[in-house]
């Protein structure tokens, strides 16, 4: 298991209280949505430089991603959901 660190995090009283309807494991449930944050900043940050040195993408590109991550022909209701 990985070292951890123990911090306190202050959250909307409403909020914990839907999370404890959810989950018993609040730590878990926090850490994988840091995890998710932390992916989304360093997939953002690969797609900014990839359009830096490639320029942007094309729209057959962006249709065979949105098909690859959603099925299908990856409709533009798809891409909403992202």
């Amino acid at each position: 298991m990985p070292s951890t660190t123990r911090i306190a995090v202050t959250l909307p009283s409403g909020q914990v209280a839907e999370l404890r309807k959810l989950t018993d494991n609040v730590s878990g449930c926090v850490v994988e949505a840091v995890a998710r944050r932390i992916r989304h900043q360093f997939l953002g940050d690969d797609l900014r430089r990839h359009e830096e040195e490639h320029g942007p993408f094309r729209d057959e590109e962006l249709a065979e991603a949105r098909s690859k991550i959603f099925g299908g022909a990856g409709s533009s209701d798809n891409a909403d959901a992202s």
